[in-house]
Parts: structure tokens; sequence; C-alpha cells
């Protein structure tokens, strides 16, 4: 018998290696294929001179004043913009984490909604409350768009929710009744979260506080908009240089300093994430949720709610009114007039960037499914560094520039038999690439949470792999699957940064066509991008409101 199973044991070993390798071989070739590929295209082009690479190159391009100048302001304002987003949102997860009140659901809705809205819409809406003419210039002449300020808000508005659901997810599973005991002991309550519950919570902080800095690290959309020609990130000067100045080589010098940049935080969110795994024993969210009680706790709730209004949902109410506010009255002038191709930037009307919008995305969301899907099938084993190198990989298009990828597309497909430049199927390819970490990230905990040993039956009954993950796996991660779905078709909704590249005049998607409104001046053309972001908002908020009756408080990681 002990024979028997030391040879059964390397068999099986052997056949699940196969199969994990089976399963990252399509999502491995995609990310080669279009992420590696352009990336290096558009790396080499920059470099490489008369068939020599000139490495010597990037000393001259980081000696630039101005250049520096971008590194400093890229770092400084990320690190801001972090510790602003910690401060306000932090009280915000444990608000969702410990308690229970009536709209909860909705809330954690409205609360994510900023963080898959397209960024060049974030900036639009903060340009519509700080900026010239906006809310604040009418009620009291103050105008924040040309100052650091309104960049520091957009940022903790659009991340908010990466540290509600980051922490608060980690925060709802903590035993109370562990930091209640040292209060029992004499403690303190504030000795006893600082000594209990805040090294278990670290973990979890620590990877939000990396997520939100990455996200503001590469940020573009907000920091074009309301940034001007006085404030420019890494990804901004990546994109001016290289569609208005055409210096592909400085182009190329940033992006290897941004990928080296997103390579070291990753590493240490993927070392985060280990820690935060194995931090504490945790308990269903159900025993720790309760009514708040007392003052202190219904004035926190209150606070917070107060903070959500101001920060959240006020920059969203006034895209809406300025979006109805027409010369002639409030109305839907503007809204109507996106029938209409008569103002020269489209060749089409405005409005067909809805349906153009939604097509890409749902083609993009299959793509995300599939590669997301097989790949976090395959992460389902935690251990090994393929493993984690190959979870490294697929997160890596999150923080390395859109606007080298979208340039990187249109240099390196346009031979046979990648020649796809004039193939509608290059910008769901592009939005895909985005869509994949979040399909992952919100299958992987799931999948890892199934009984191994139901697998195990089902292969010694002699299923094969997939009959196991048609029969094992699927009814168990169904539900997980649709929201990864839903989260994969909003953020490929909103992605601009490689669109704006590869979309074609004549079929623009959504932020692509308000980007291109925002750049031309005339009351009509900017009500029109406030009625267009309108738009995009209110199919993002049904989105998300359509996954929170879904979603069930251990799907996934955000």
């Amino acid at each position: 018998m002990d024979l028997a199973r030391t040879e059964v044991a390397p068999r099986r070993s052997r056949k699940e290696s196969a199969t994990r390798m089976g399963l990252m071989a399509l999502p491995v070739a995609f990310f080669a294929v279009f992420f590696a590929y352009p990336v290096a295209a558009i790396v080499a082009r920059g470099l490489k001179i008369d068939g020599a690479w000139r490495f010597g190159r990037i000393g001259e391009v980081l000696a630039q004043s101005d250049i520096r100048h971008v590194l400093w302001f890229t770092t400084w304002q990320a690190l801001a913009s972090t510790a602003l987003t910690l401060l306000i949102a932090l009280p915000g997860a444990y608000v969702f984490a410990r308690f229970d009140f009536r709209g909860k659901q909705v809330l954690r809705a409205v609360v994510t909604i900023p963080f898959v809205l397209p960024t060049v819409v974030v900036g639009t809406a903060f340009l519509a409350l700080v900026g010239r003419g906006g809310l604040l210039d009418q009620l009291w002449g103050v105008r924040l768009d040309t100052t650091v300020w309104a960049i520091l808000l957009a940022h903790v508005f659009f991340n908010y929710a990466v540290v509600v659901r980051t922490v608060g997810g980690l925060w709802s599973q903590l035993d109370p009744r562990q930091e209640e005991a040292a209060r029992m002991l004499g403690a303190s309550r504030f000795a006893a979260w600082r000594k209990v519950t805040l090294p278990a919570l670290s973990p979890a902080v620590a990877a939000a506080a990396l997520m939100v800095f990455l996200f503001t690290f590469t940020s573009f959309g907000v920091v074009q908009i309301l940034g001007g020609p006085t404030f420019s990130t890494l990804e901004v000067e990546i994109y001016r240089q290289t569609s208005e100045i055409f210096d592909l080589a400085t182009a190329a010098v940033l992006t290897i300093v941004q990928f080296v940049a997103v390579g070291a935080i990753l590493a240490v969110h993927a070392w985060t994430v280990r820690r935060r795994e194995t931090a504490l024993r945790l308990v269903a969210p159900e025993v720790t949720v309760r009514r708040p009680r007392g003052a202190g706790q219904w004035a926190l709730l209150g606070g917070v709610l107060a903070s959500i209004l101001v920060l959240l949902v006020l920059p969203l109410g006034v895209l809406v009114q300025r979006s109805l506010d027409a010369p002639g009255g409030y109305g839907f002038a503007y809204y109507k007039a996106l029938t209409s191709a008569d103002s020269g930037i489209f060749l089409v009307a405005p409005i067909a960037a809805i349906g153009n919008s939604l097509e890409y995305a749902l083609a993009a969301t299959a793509i995300a499914v599939v590669i997301g899907g097989l790949a976090a099938a395959a992460l389902t084993r935690r251990t090994g560094r393929l493993v984690r190198g190959f979870d490294a990989l697929l997160m890596l298009p999150l923080g390395v520039s859109a606007v080298t990828v979208g340039f990187g597309f249109l240099i390196a497909l346009d031979e046979p038999p990648l020649d796809l430049r004039s193939s509608w199927i290059l910008v769901p390819l592009a939005q895909a690439l985005v869509g994949v970490p979040f399909v992952v990230r919100t299958m992987l905990p799931v999948l890892r949470a199934v009984d191994g040993r139901l697998r195990e039956a089902a292969a010694v009954l002699g299923a094969s792999p997939w009959r196991v993950w048609r029969e094992v796996d699927l009814p168990l991660v169904r539900r997980a699957l649709l929201i990864a779905a839903g989260f994969a078709f909003a953020v490929s909704l909103g992605e601009f940064g490689a669109t704006v590249f590869i979309a074609r005049p004549d079929n623009p998607t959504l932020p692509v066509a308000v980007a291109r409104l925002l750049g031309r001046a005339g009351d009509l053309n900017y009500g029109q991008a406030m009625a267009l972001s309108t738009i995009l908002m209110v199919v993002c908020a049904v989105a998300l409101l359509l996954l929170e009756r879904i979603r069930t408080d251990r799907t996934g990681e955000f």
C-alpha cells in the first residue's frame, strides 16, 4: 500500500504540473504577443539607432531638469495622494466592515463607481466642481483646477474604494473577541486596537496603500485634465513625448523608468498579499457586523456618510448638473446635440461612441474572462516561483504605461500575420489587458477556497481536467465569474490611455470622445463632454449595482 502511494504521488504531481502549464499557455501567449511585444517594440524604436542600442540615452534623458521635475512630481503626488486616501478612507473601511445599516449595499456600490469610471471622466467631474465656472467658483469664487489640491482630491475620489474593499474585506473577518479580551485585561480601547487589530490589518493596509500608490503614480487622465501645463506625471509626459513631440527615445526611457518602478511596487505588493493570507484566523463576516451602538459609533457613521457625500457623490452630482445647464436653461440640449455630427470633431455623431464602447467592452470582457479564468485556474496552487512570477506578470498592465501599450500596438502589429492596425479587434485587445487582472483577483480567492479533495475525488473516478472544472469548480465559482465579468466590462468601458491611440475617428469610444470634446473650446463642446461623461457614469453605476446584488462578502479580493 505504501509503495502504491509513493508511485501515485509523483504521477499525480506530474499530472497537476502538466495541467497547470496547459492552463498557463494561452494567457502567457496572450500577454507575450499583446503586451510584452508592443512594449518592447516601442522601447527598441526609441533606444535603437542604426541597429545599435544607445543606452547612454537613458542618462541623457534623466539628466534633463524638466524630466527630473516630472519624476519628482510623479513620486511626490503619489505619496501625498496615498496618505490622504488612507486618512480619509480607513474610517470608511471600518464602517463598512463592522456596521450594519440601511442602504449599505447601495452605498457600497456608490463608493465603487468612481474606481471603475474612466480617469478622464473623473478629471471632468472635478473640473466641473473646482474649475472655472465650477460649483466652488460660482458659490465662493474658489478655483482649485490650477493647484495640486485638485489632483490629490481627484485621486482620493478615484481610489477610496480600493482601501474600503481591500482593508474592509479583511477587517470584517477579524474576530472582535480578541480585541475585547485585551480590553478585559485592562488595555485601553486605543491600546487594544494598536496591539491586536492593527498588526493583523497592517498587511491589508500596506497592500491597499501600494495599489493606491501604483494607480496614482501612473495617473494619466486626471493629471492631463486638471494639471494643465504646470503638472505632469510620467504617464502624461510619455503621452506628450509620443504624440506631440514624437521623441520616442525620451518616451522609451520614461517607459523603462516607470516599468522598473511598477515592478518594484508589484513585488512588494505580492509579499504583503502573502502576509495577509496568513495574518490571523478569520471568522465569517456575519459574526462581526452589527448595528452601531452608542453616540460615538453613530457619530462615526455620520462622519463617514458625510465624507462620502462631499468627496464622492458631490462631484458626480455636479457632473450631472453641468450636463443639464444649457444656455437656454436647464434641459437636455447638450444630450440632443450628441446626435449631430456637425461639430467637425468626429466623422460620426458623438452618440455613436456609446454603441462603439458597449460593443468593444463586451468583446474585451469575453477575452478577459477566458484569459483571466484560465490564469486564475493555473494560480489556484499557491506555491512555486513560477506561479508567483506568472501572477506578477498578470498585474503588470495595471501599472505599465497604457500610452506605451497603445502606441506599441500601432508600431508592432503592422505586419502579417499580426497586421491588426485596421482591425476593430485592436481596441478590445487593449481593453482586455486591463480587465484580466480584475478577473484573476476576483476569481482566485474563490477557486482557492474550493476543497481540493473534491477535485481529487473526481480525478480518481476518471474525470478529465476539463470535466473536473465543469462539474466541480464551475458550479462553485459561477457567482464570482459573473462578478469578474462585470468588473472587466466596467473597466474596459472606461479604458483611455491605450484606446486614445488606436480608436479610429469613425469609431470613437466614450472616454476618447469626452477627451476630444474637452480639447475644443466652446460651451457646446464642454456641455457635450459633460453629457457623455454622465451617460458613461450611469452605465457604470448600473453595472456596479447589479454586481452588488449578486455579490457575497467572500467573493473575490476586490
